[in-house]
């Protein structure tokens, strides 16, 4: 008997075949965006430098605590284990929200694929989501931001099994990302107030008729108790710092038009044919209709914020359902009969797009470059904040200037004899600068900074007493001479590329006029 070993052709060009299926595939390209999404965060994650939120959010890792003035605990955790597991580079602290940016990529090809999708309309969510400014700016630096899509995006995905299969018990999954959520940012509440309005207003309210619903709602408010407990406590002091920025018009203040045109910026206006048609066909789509629900949440969420007067970018978690409902609608119409071609032209179009617009969300350009490239295009990031920047947008310009500021403390601090630094203190009059001290600092041999701006103002003035204080930030001379005996201008700091109000004196004050720090620090509090 004999054996022939050679290999049958047809099942070799099968083999091919089948391999080539599985790297052509929905789930396999939306990966290779994602994976892209993550490449471009990474290599850009060392340009200019750290973001002032940063600063701030790396001093909380260092005071791990159930809550902070303006946020829950998560976003402490995940700078003291980006710190604590890769160190203080800016590749390790910023990469966190570079993988958050590539799951919310592969969330968005998922959702296309749960709502029924094709290889086209995973690949058309999935880029869309890569592309859109709002989601490359807020992974670009650690925050609350970039986490949040995923949490949204992971209760939608649970919420589309339970309306796919009728598992009630899967409540339990979405009441405990739901808390986690609500660790991360309390915005997460006018997501779930929205899922319930949205479930009421359609048959699936048949969902919430079940103890698995209360048994989620109950996950989600454990999970949340103890930042609750810690509010309390502290009489919600985030609600006295957002009524501060309402009484001080710190916001941009936007009209609803005003706020859905900055959204479709926001998403980039190339991919608002996506959204948007996602958007009625959620409504009007025959197919759609089980997943109706999806467009009431959208429409929820948004009057709330439009009545809270949140800022645009809040609702960004919201989105990448949209776009992929929409892609899933677009791959359904580009299949009729002489509308083929729309399907790769689109993808193209989108692609291009997104670069063009990719350097006004991403540090990607040298400044120089960046300010020439965004007058020539009259291109620039819509304004969130009433304050004054450069030449750079604030989302840029609030990364410049730190190391020399705390360069030129050091250089102050320095000249001081050793027994005058020992009674030294750094006293910052925003986070930015205090986050600064105390990042860059010890490598110099500084002390920790003290600050009445949010949180700084809860861990007090630790072991000063005010006796000698360098003093960073715009203060008026007149206001310090009048607490201090001598106030010596020591050091101006200035950067051509910082926001305005990073350009300022820093005064060395001596001889306190009858108080001490810790006395007067209650006064200090400056929740703004």
């Amino acid at each position: 008997m004999t054996f022939d070993m050679r290999l049958d052709p047809s099942r070799t060009r099968g083999n091919r075949s089948r391999r080539w299926i599985r790297l052509a595939s929905g789930p396999a390209i939306v990966a290779c965006l994602a994976g892209l999404k993550l490449a471009i965060h990474l290599s850009t994650s060392s340009n200019y430098g750290i973001f002032i939120d940063e600063l701030y959010f790396l001093a909380c890792g260092e005071h791990l605590d159930w809550g902070y003035v303006d946020m829950p605990p998560l976003t402490g955790v995940q700078t003291f284990l980006a710190r604590f597991l890769f160190g203080d580079s800016m590749l390790a602290i910023r990469l966190f929200p570079s993988l958050a940016g590539a799951g919310i990529v592969l969330m968005a090809g998922a959702v296309a694929r749960e709502l029924g999708g094709g290889r086209y309309a995973q690949a058309l969510a999935a880029l869309a989501a890569l592309v859109a400014p709002v989601y490359l700016a807020t992974c670009s630096y650690i925050s609350m931001n970039s986490i949040e899509p995923l949490l949204w995006m992971g209760c939608i995905g649970v919420l589309l099994r339970m309306v796919k299969s009728g598992n009630t018990r899967l409540w339990i999954l979405f009441g405990v990302l739901g808390g986690l959520g609500l660790q991360n940012k309390h915005t997460m509440a006018i997501f779930g107030c929205a899922v319930v309005v949205a479930l009421l207003l359609v048959s699936e309210r048949r969902l919430m008729a079940n103890r698995w619903f209360l048994l989620g709602g109950a996950a989600a408010f454990l999970i949340f108790l103890p930042n609750l407990i810690w509010m309390v406590n502290h009489g919600f002091p985030h609600l006295e710092q957002l009524a501060n920025i309402r009484r001080n018009q710190r916001n941009v203040a936007l009209s609803p038009l005003e706020f859905l045109g900055q959204e479709i910026v926001l998403l980039h206006p190339l991919a608002a044919p996506i959204w948007i048609a996602g958007l009625g066909w959620l409504f009007a789509g025959r197919k759609a209709r089980p997943f109706r629900s999806l467009g009431w949440a959208y429409l929820a969420a948004l009057a709330l914020l439009l009545v809270l007067k949140g800022r645009v970018y809040y609702l960004a978690p919201a989105y990448p359902m949209l776009l992929a409902a929409g892609a899933a609608a677009l791959e359904a119409w580009f299949c009729r009969p002489g509308w083929s071609y729309l399907r790769p032209a689109y993808l193209i179009l989108l692609a291009l797009g997104g670069a063009v617009t990719a350097p006004m969300a991403l540090p990607i350009l040298p400044p120089e470059t960046y300010i020439a490239y965004s007058r020539a295009l009259g291109l620039a990031p819509p304004r969130i904040e009433n304050r004054e920047t450069s030449d750079l947008p604030q989302l840029f310009a609030d990364r410049f200037g730190w190391p020399e500021m705390v360069a030129a403390a050091a250089r102050i601090y320095r000249s001081l004899p050793a027994a005058d630094q020992a009674k030294t203190a750094f006293f910052c009059q925003d986070y930015g600068s205090a986050g600064a001290i105390d990042f860059y600092g010890p490598r110099l041999g500084l002390p920790k900074a003290v600050s009445g701006h949010l949180t700084y103002w809860y861990w007090g003035p630790r072991e000063h007493t005010g006796e000698i204080v360098i003093v960073l930030g715009s203060h008026k001379r007149a206001d310090l001479e009048n607490r201090y005996a001598s106030v010596v201008d020591a050091a101006v700091v200035s950067h051509p590329y910082s926001m305005r109000s990073q350009n300022f004196t820093i005064y060395l004050c001596r001889e306190p006029r009858g108080w001490t720090l810790r006395e007067v620090w209650p006064k200090l509090k400056n929740w703004n």
